[in-house]
């Protein structure tokens, strides 16, 4: 237990006892709305998305607002749960809370994989 849990259960994991939680997690496809004009939004080509998620714990709530505060921007979101965060003006951070090696291919790399790696290209070329 910590005094800000910053990344947290997600609401309906709370009071689950920890026994068997396998069929407990945020499992399958799921929408994102993108920011205009975002990292995101930018990489994707796209306003929305769909990605593939297995979890059971997101960003609190509580502290979107405070971390918006000190410059962390949240550019995906599924309703009122964050799906992406960005940290603007660094070279490249994107964070994602689904997991996008899910849908990647030796061929068709995810976006956030391939823009990774043009961002590093880019900065030490």
């Amino acid at each position: 237990v910590t005094e800000h849990p910053v990344i947290d259960l997600l609401p309906e994991q709370e009071g689950v006892i920890n026994v068997d939680m396998g069929a407990t997690m945020r499992l399958g496809d799921y929408f994102a709305e993108l920011t205009p004009g975002s990292l995101a939004n930018k990489l994707y080509g796209s306003d929305a998305i769909i990605e593939r998620h297995r979890h059971r714990y997101e960003v609190n709530p509580k502290y979107i607002d405070e971390m918006e505060k000190a410059g962390m921007r949240f550019t995906g979101r599924n309703k009122n749960r964050m799906e992406i965060a960005e940290i603007p003006g660094h070279t490249f951070f994107f964070a994602s809370q689904f997991h996008p090696e899910f849908k990647s291919r030796p061929n068709r790399p995810s976006p956030p994989f391939l823009g990774f790696v043009r961002a590093m290209f880019k900065k030490n070329n």
